[in-house]
């Protein structure tokens, strides 16, 4: 029978404190949330490689490292809401559950969204609630968030999502370019977001953040 604890504990020796996050919120929530049972069962002796889990139709569960650093450069505090856009079958819920004081997780996948609340309320996971609908349109009628978390890659973020987001707000997402990405943190004052450089990742374009092509003959 496979240890998953210790696979737990490898991991965070090997893939997140490595990557210079140090703040004990982060390694303790992925020390405790069994990250094996948030992805499909056939998938479960993969969950712990340095690498993203592949789900359904290019959508992933990201590594390791990739939400470890992005979640150690939002900086989220106890008493802050937060909104998880992809939330798949629910991981990155259940680790922001333990920094945050809410967690609106949106999935737009029907089935998984299903499976990511029952498996969030099987963990005992009572701060976090999984939302159905479009992730490029958050959830406005929970918000405004003092910060969102984008679960996988973006060409663009709509400005629709960047109005729920708190004065004084962060949101977290990796852009990409081709197969390159970079994550970045953009911070919101008085009404504008600024972007800032945080690391670099890669990860699939999600549903709804793909930049439109345009028409050239």
């Amino acid at each position: 029978m496979t240890d998953f604890s210790a696979r737990r504990v490898m991991m965070v020796d090997t893939q997140v404190r490595p990557s210079d996050v140090t703040k004990f919120p982060i390694i303790d929530a992925m020390l405790t949330v069994p990250r094996e049972t948030f992805v499909p069962r056939d998938k479960r002796e993969a969950a712990y490689m340095g690498e993203n889990v592949a789900l359904r139709a290019g959508r992933v569960v990201l590594e390791p490292r990739t939400l470890a650093k992005l979640l150690d450069a939002l900086d989220i505090q106890p008493d802050e809401t937060v909104l998880d856009l992809g939330c798949a079958l629910g991981y990155s819920a259940a680790v922001l559950a333990r920094l945050a004081e809410a967690v609106i997780a949106v999935e737009e996948d029907e089935s998984m969204a299903n499976e990511a609340q029952t498996l969030l309320s099987q963990a005992s996971v009572d701060n976090a609630a999984v939302i159905v609908g479009p992730l490029a349109a958050g959830s406005a009628k929970h918000g405004s968030y003092d910060v969102i978390t984008v679960q996988g890659g973006v060409e663009t973020i709509p400005e629709a999502l960047l109005d729920q987001l708190k004065d004084g707000g962060r949101i977290g997402a990796i852009f990409m370019e081709g197969a390159l990405g970079i994550a970045r943190i953009g911070y919101k004052s008085e009404g504008k977001v600024s972007w800032r450089y945080a690391f670099n990742a890669a990860a699939p374009v999600l549903p709804g953040f793909a930049a439109v092509r345009g028409f050239t003959l």
